[in-house]
């Protein structure tokens, strides 16, 4: 059931999804043997970066991206443009929501690919008590059934509010799912705070370093747990705090884009960083060329894929739109 996508743009029929809309009518079992037929990804080994693309922004009711408040509400858009990424042969997988991640099973486009779940989404953007964030999403037996190779969480710790202890035991809880079943638990941890009633991530390495602190010592075993890890200043103090493989998230930083890629380059470069985890810097960039921005960020990893990315698009696209993700004050929260 694949679909081929054309360039963002050329094929504006709003019926080239209808057929999903279809299969989920009168055939809602498809997505069960979509997931049951693909082949598998190999497994990530050392030395063999990974690169993740995220789309689990909207289950949490943040659409934004380069500035458009509504970026990623066209879901049709949305699924161009991650077929467009999924496409490069240097993208190994995809982390996502149960509704995304069943479309793109249905379409086909996760043969060979590296599935992670997005397990709580509960924290809504700008939702009065955002930091109690819930695990309203794929839980670790629906992984297990699908094939997937583990689950994603936001793990937001603010001394001040009073749901951090239950969002700790919580995510200690789906961690132990997860390692039972053998699969990773992709820890995404932020010391976090209230800040003219929004809620900011404090992105200085020494913060940095304390949510991680906190974030792998969730569990009865840390076997299968990885980090998922903003890029900051001081980046080599940051992996120096861990053992466990690391991603490098995205964010929506602001400042070129080929400043950005400089600040990944030189994360990636520092011992046990497994790869990126990148949704709306890739999905959205500011030029409009997917292909061309997945590709610039894929030459950056080392390992299985060295072929592929050392030809690719080696030119860097200005962004007037990204917050400096080396930045050592708060940012607003929009993972």
């Amino acid at each position: 059931m694949s679909a081929a996508v054309p360039a963002i743009g050329v094929d504006d029929d709003p019926r080239r999804y209808e057929h999903l809309t279809r299969i989920r009518l009168e055939d809602p079992g498809a997505i069960t043997r979509a997931a049951r037929e693909r082949r598998p990804h190999a497994g990530p080994r050392l030395g063999e970066q990974n690169f993740i693309v995220a789309a689990d922004h909207p289950a949490r009711g943040a659409l934004a991206a380069q500035g458009r408040m509504d970026a990623m509400a066209d879901r049709r858009e949305l699924l161009d443009r991650l077929q467009l990424a999924l496409a490069n042969p240097a993208v190994d997988g995809v982390l996502a929501t149960a509704d995304i991640m069943d479309d793109l099973l249905l379409l086909g486009a996760l043969d060979g690919k590296l599935l992670f779940g997005s397990m709580n989404r509960g924290g809504l953007a700008g939702l009065v008590n955002e930091f109690d964030d819930r695990f309203t999403g794929h839980t670790a037996a629906a992984l297990q059934a699908l094939g997937a190779d583990g689950g994603k969480m936001l793990t937001r710790i603010c001394l001040e509010d009073p749901a951090t202890p239950a969002v700790l035991e919580n995510t200690a809880r789906v961690i132990d799912a997860l390692a039972e079943r053998g699969l990773i638990a992709m820890v995404e941890p932020f010391l976090s705070r209230w800040v003219d009633g929004r809620v900011r991530n404090d992105l200085s390495a020494d913060a940095v370093i304390k949510s991680v602190a906190i974030a792998e010592g969730l569990g009865s075993t840390s076997a299968w747990t990885w980090m998922k890890l903003p890029v900051v200043d001081e980046m080599d103090r940051v992996m120096a705090a861990t053992t466990m493989p690391t991603v490098l998230l995205g964010g929506d930083p602001a400042g070129h884009q080929d400043e950005v890629f400089a600040s990944w380059g030189r994360a990636l470069a520092l011992p046990g960083v497994q790869g990126l985890t990148v949704g709306r810097t890739l999905l959205y960039p500011a030029d409009g060329d997917v292909a061309g921005s997945v590709a610039a960020a894929a030459s950056l990893l080392r390992g299985a894929h060295d072929g592929a990315r050392d030809g690719a698009h080696d030119s860097t696209h200005d962004s007037e739109n990204h917050a400096d993700p080396t930045s050592r004050t708060p940012q607003e929260a929009t993972p």
